[in-house]
């Protein structure tokens, strides 16, 4: 990695995921009507990471250009999922569309960043952050679960353009 900022991000991004996951989950349990249609939401997600992974997988030149694109698509995602307004006769629909693009863009990053020169160490540091911050999040009173998504999709959003803005430098 040929700085800082290429080798913590993708750290910060997968730890900021699973952190922020419980509150995805309230969010998106709230946007279900049903256990059924949730249990579903999580199929349609699952089966498209499937897909970004394997879009990944099929590609010859696996290049880091797009990573930046798709750390802002990741947090675009987070940032409608916290600033949709509840109304049912439209969220259910949303929030499948917002899983679907999600699933896509995760297995996509997932699978750029196990081929990461500094993946092993991230793997270790990962299971150590997300526990110290999952500690230190059980001692704050629950805001809103969109307070959270909003922000982790905003610094996520802000990775990608930073990514972005070092490449523009370098050239």
């Amino acid at each position: 990695m040929k700085n800082r900022s290429e080798r913590y991000i993708p750290l910060i991004v997968s730890v900021g995921q699973v952190a922020i996951f419980p509150y995805y989950i309230l969010w998106l349990k709230q946007a279900s009507l049903t256990f059924t249609l949730f249990t579903w939401f999580f199929a349609a997600f699952s089966f498209t990471a499937a897909l970004g992974y394997k879009v990944f997988q099929s590609r010859k030149n696996r290049i880091n250009s797009v990573i930046p694109f798709i750390y802002m698509g990741m947090g675009s995602v987070y940032i409608l999922a916290g600033t949709i307004k509840y109304s049912f006769e439209y969220i259910p629909y949303m929030a499948l569309f917002l899983q679907i693009i999600l699933g896509f863009l995760q297995g996509y990053y997932h699978a750029w960043h196990i081929e990461q020169k500094a993946y092993r160490a991230h793997a270790v540091n990962h299971y150590l952050m997300v526990g110290v911050i999952m500690f230190g999040l059980s001692f704050v009173k629950i805001i809103s679960p969109v307070t959270f998504i909003t922000a982790f999709g905003s610094v996520v959003v802000i990775c990608g353009v930073w990514l972005i803005l070092l490449t523009i430098r370098r050239h």
